[in-house]
C-alpha cells in the first residue's frame, strides 16, 4: 500500500476550519450590497394561472426587479430547463414536455416557481411577494403511479412519462415456468427529501462581458453549461465556482430554476443578487429521491438456486423530468439488477409516471439502492417461503471466485469479488451465533427481535475520466487542482495526503483547490462514489508527469544519464551523484534558473473500468409490540472497498450513509394530501433520524483489491446508504413475521408496525 497511499486513518484537515466557525459557504461570501432573492412559489398542486399582477410588488419601496414567465420571454430568454430521457421499449423517446424556468400558463406541483422578487432586503422582497395578486383554477392532482387522471402534459396524455425494458422478457419468463419454486412479492419505496444540512443557495455577478454564478453545488462545469445553452454566452464569458458545500447527496448536482434566475437578473440589473433557500422551501423545490413500487418474481431451481429475476417497476417522476430522473431508475437501476448473484435470466421493466408532486432524482446511490432494496428484500422472502436460512439462500446463488471477471445479464462486468469471505467475516461481526439468546432475552421482556441481512453491490458511476494539475509556489506551498466537488466528504484531507505519499511533499504544504472553472479547465465533479479514486488516478498521471518533466533536468544538475535518475516517491537520486533533492527542492532549484516551466504539471486520466463496492449489512431490531417503536438496537458492516486510502474517513462515510437508509427505514417519509399538499413540509412533520435513533456503528473491511484501477481502490461514499435499506427493513419484518405480518414496507413508524400487527391478528382471528 505505500506506493498508492499509505491507508493510515489521518485526520480530517478542513474539520478545524468547518467547527470553528470559519467555512466559507455561499451565503457567507455574497457581494456586499448584492440584492436579496425571493421566490413566489405556487401554493397549488395543478390548475391554470388566470391572473398574475406584478404592477404592486414592482412599485413597492426597496424593490428593484420582479420576474415572471412573460418577462423571461421578453427578454429573450426562451429555453428550458434541461432534461436527459430514455429510449421506450418501442423505439421512441420518453417524453420531454417542456419544464419552464418561471410557471407557463399552468402551475403543476406545490411549490413551482411563479416569479421572483429582487430587492435591496430579503424583508422587502418577502413583502412585495405578499402584494403579488396570483389566481388559480384549480385541475385534479394526479398523485398514484398508473396510467389516467388529469393530464400534466400533452405529451404524455396518460400521464406516462416512458416505458423501458432491459434484457428478454420471453426468456425470463420461460426460466420462471421451469423454476422449480418461483417466489412474488410487492415492495414499496418510499418517497424522501434529501435535507442538506445547508439547503440551496447561489449568488450571480455581472461585469457587462463576464457572468459569475456562485453555487452551493457538486460540481461547476454542468452548471456552466446550462448557463451558456440558456443565456447563448460564450464559454469564455461564464465563471461558476463552488466554494465550501454542506451536504449535496446527489441532490445539488443538477442545476434549479434560481440560478437561471439570479444570473438573468444580475445581467438585467448590473447588480450581484444572492439567494438562499429556507428549509420549507427546500422541502418544497428540491428533488426528491426514491419513490417507486415493484412487483418482483424470483425463479429458483430444485437446489435453491436463483435461476430467473423479473421486476415491473412504476417509479414517481414528479411533475416534469428532472435533469437526470428518467434514467436513474432505468439505466441506474440496471447497473447492479442482479446484485451479487450469479443469475442471466433476467427481465426488468420500468414506467415512469407525471404527478403533481416536486421532481425525483438522484439521492445517495442513485439508482443503486432502490436496486439493491428490491432484491435483498425479495431474497430475504424467499427464505421464508422456501423455509430456508436466508444467509445460505444467499450462498446458493454468489457469484463464485473462479467466474471473475464475470458479466451480468444487464451488461456490466464485475472485475473482482469474494462475497462468502465477505459474508463469513460479517456473521462473525455480527455475532450470528449469538442472535438467538439475544431474541430469547427480548421475548423474556416481552418484546420483539429481528435480524435483517443485506449484502449489497454497487456500480462506481459518473466520468471514469479526471484532471489534476500541481503547481509549486514561491513560499513553498504547493497547490493541487482537481476536477470533483467536496460536500463535506474530506476531499482536501485525501488528496493533499495522497500526493505527499506519491511525492514526499508534505501535506501540510499542499493545499486543494477546486470548485472554479477559470481555475479548473474540465472536471466531471463529485456523485457516483466517483471522486477519491478518479481524482487519485489522476494524481498519479501528473506525479509520473512531474517525474518525467524534472529527471532530464536534475540529470544535467547530477551530471548522468537521465535514465540513470530514479525517484523514490521522496527523492531523486542517481548512482554516482551526491545531489538527492526533494521535489520540492527540485522545483525550488528549477525556480533559481528560471524554469518556470517546471513549476506547474498536469495530466488526465481514465480510469479502463469501473469498481464494485460490496458487502453485507446486519441489523438487529426490536420492537414493542404494545406500541410498534423499532429500537435499532445493533448494526455492523463488513464491507469490501479494495485498498483504502484513508480508513476513517471511509468509516465516517459509510456511518453517514447508514443514517440516511436507516433513516428512510425508520423514520423518514414524504406525504401529500388528496390536492398534492405537502404535509411533512417542516421538521415537526418530517422526521429525521436523530443520534437516539442509531447504535454504534461497527465497521470493518475484507478487502479484495480492485482491478480496474491501479490504486485496486473501491469508491465508498454511497456504500452505506445502499446496504441499510435493506438490512433494517429485513430487520424488522424478521421480527413482525413470528406474529402473522406477511408484508411489510417503509417507513416503520411506530403507528405503521403497530397497526401491521394487529391488522395481522385481525386476519388470524
Amino acid at each position: 500500500m505505500d506506493k498508492f497511499g499509505k491507508s493510515q486513518p489521518v485526520k480530517r484537515v478542513e474539520d478545524v476550519r468547518f467547527l470553528t466557525g470559519q467555512g466559507r459557504y455561499v451565503d457567507d461570501i455574497a457581494p456586499e450590497g448584492a440584492l436579496f432573492g425571493f421566490v413566489l412559489r405556487s401554493s397549488v398542486a395543478h390548475g391554470v394561472i388566470t391572473d398574475l399582477d406584478v404592477s404592486e410588488a414592482r412599485a413597492a419601496d426597496g424593490v428593484a426587479l420582479v420576474l415572471t414567465a412573460d418577462d423571461l420571454a421578453q427578454d429573450g430568454l426562451t429555453e428550458g430547463m434541461s432534461a436527459t430521457v430514455v429510449d421506450n421499449r418501442d423505439g421512441t423517446k420518453g417524453a420531454a414536455p417542456r419544464r419552464p424556468i418561471l410557471a407557463e400558463s399552468k402551475v403543476r406541483f406545490v411549490g413551482e416557481p411563479v416569479a421572483m422578487i429582487f430587492a435591496e432586503t430579503l424583508t422587502a422582497a418577502r413583502d412585495a411577494a405578499e402584494l403579488i395578486v396570483l389566481d388559480i383554477d384549480d385541475l385534479p392532482a394526479k398523485l398514484d403511479l398508473a396510467p389516467g387522471g388529469a393530464a400534466l402534459h400533452d405529451e404524455a396524455a396518460d400521464n406516462r412519462a416512458f416505458d423501458w425494458g432491459m434484457g428478454d422478457a420471453d426468456a425470463c419468463t420461460a426460466a420462471l415456468d421451469s423454476a422449480a419454486h418461483v417466489v412474488r412479492m410487492q415492495v414499496e419505496d418510499n418517497r424522501i427529501i434529501v435535507n442538506s444540512m445547508e439547503p440551496r443557495g447561489c449568488f450571480a455577478e455581472w461585469d457587462g462581458t463576464r457572468l459569475h454564478l456562485s453555487v452551493n453545488g457538486q460540481g461547476v462545469w454542468g452548471t456552466k453549461g446550462q448557463l451558456v445553452r440558456v443565456f447563448g454566452l460564450d464559454e469564455a464569458n461564464v465563471r461558476v465556482t463552488n466554494p465550501d458545500v454542506g451536504g449535496g447527496f446527489g441532490m445539488k448536482t443538477m442545476t434549479y430554476p434560481e440560478y437561471f434566475l439570479c444570473a438573468h437578473a444580475a445581467m438585467k440589473l448590473g447588480r450581484p443578487v444572492r439567494w438562499m433557500s429556507e428549509r420549507t422551501e427546500a422541502m418544497l423545490s428540491d428533488n426528491a429521491g426514491r419513490d417507486l413500487v415493484h412487483d418482483v418474481a424470483l425463479g429458483f431451481d430444485e437446489n435453491l438456486k436463483l435461476t430467473a429475476y423479473h421486476v415491473e417497476t412504476r417509479c414517481n417522476l414528479g411533475a416534469y423530468n428532472s435533469q437526470f430522473g428518467q434514467p436513474i431508475q432505468t439505466l441506474l437501476f440496471s447497473r447492479v439488477l442482479t446484485g451479487p448473484y450469479d443469475v442471466q435470466a433476467t427481465w426488468l421493466h420500468v414506467e415512469g409516471y407525471y404527478t403533481n408532486t416536486t421532481q425525483v432524482d438522484a439521492y445517495r446511490g442513485a439508482g443503486r439502492p432502490e436496486a439493491i432494496y428490491v432484491l435483498e428484500r425479495a431474497m430475504d422472502m424467499a427464505a421464508r417461503e422456501l423455509g430456508v436460512d436466508g444467509w445460505d439462500l444467499r450462498r446458493r446463488s454468489f457469484i463464485p471466485v473462479d467466474r471473475f471477471p464475470y458479466d451480468t445479464a444487464t451488461g456490466e462486468t464485475y472485475d473482482v469479488g469474494d462475497f462468502n469471505r465477505v459474508l463469513d467475516h460479517a456473521a462473525r461481526t455480527a455475532d450470528l451465533g449469538g442472535f438467538a439468546a439475544r431474541r430469547t432475552a427480548s421475548e423474556a421482556k416481552g418484546k420483539l427481535r429481528g435480524m435483517g441481512l443485506c449484502y449489497y453491490i454497487e456500480s462506481i458511476l459518473g466520468d471514469p475520466s479526471e484532471g489534476a494539475k500541481v503547481e509549486f509556489n514561491e513560499d513553498g506551498t504547493v497547490f493541487i487542482y482537481v476536477g470533483t466537488q467536496s460536500n463535506g466528504q474530506g476531499h482536501e484531507t485525501v488528496y493533499a495526503r495522497f500526493l505527499s505519499d506519491q511525492t514526499g511533499i508534505p501535506a501540510d504544504r499542499i493545499f486543494v483547490i477546486q470548485g472554479d472553472s477559470d481555475l479548473i479547465e474540465k472536471g466531471g465533479g463529485t456523485g457516483g462514489s466517483r471522486s477519491v479514486t478518479v481524482q487519485n488516478n489522476a494524481t498519479l498521471a501528473t506525479v509520473d508527469a512531474m517525474v518525467a518533466a524534472f529527471t532530464p533536468y536534475l540529470a544535467e544538475k547530477m551530471e548522468v544519464a537521465e535514465g540513470d535518475v530514479t525517484f523514490d516517491d521522496e527523492t531523486f537520486r542517481a548512482p554516482g551523484s551526491n545531489l538527492t533533492p526533494t521535489m520540492i527542492e527540485a522545483a525550488e532549484m528549477a525556480r533559481a534558473d528560471g524554469r518556470d516551466d517546471l513549476l506547474v504539471h498536469q495530466a488526465r486520466a481514465t480510469l479502463p473500468g469501473r469498481s464494485f463496492p460490496n458487502g453485507a449489512h446486519v441489523a438487529e431490531v426490536e420492537v414493542d409490540p404494545e406500541t410498534g417503536v423499532v429500537t435499532l438496537d445493533r448494526y455492523s458492516v463488513v464491507d469490501d472497498f479494495g485498498n483504502l486510502i484513508n480508513p476513517m474517513l471511509a468509516e465516517g462515510q459509510v456511518h453517514g450513509g447508514v443514517a440516511q437508509g436507516v433513516g428512510q427505514a425508520l423514520t423518514e417519509s414524504v406525504a401529500y394530501d388528496a390536492d398534492g399538499q405537502l404535509l411533512t413540509a417542516t421538521f415537526m412533520d418530517y422526521a429525521m433520524p436523530r443520534a437516539d435513533d442509531l447504535p454504534m456503528i461497527v465497521f470493518e473491511t475484507e478487502p479484495v483489491p480492485s482491478t480496474a484501477n491501479i490504486m485496486g481502490m473501491k469508491g465508498c461514499g454511497e456504500a452505506g446508504t445502499v446496504g441499510a435499506m435493506a438490512a433494517t427493513a429485513n430487520a424488522v419484518f424478521d421480527a413482525l413475521w413470528a406474529r402473522g405480518v406477511r408484508r411489510a414496507d417503509m417507513p416503520f413508524t411506530p403507528h405503521r408496525v403497530w397497526k401491521m400487527l394487529n391488522d395481522a391478528m385481525e386476519t388470524a382471528a
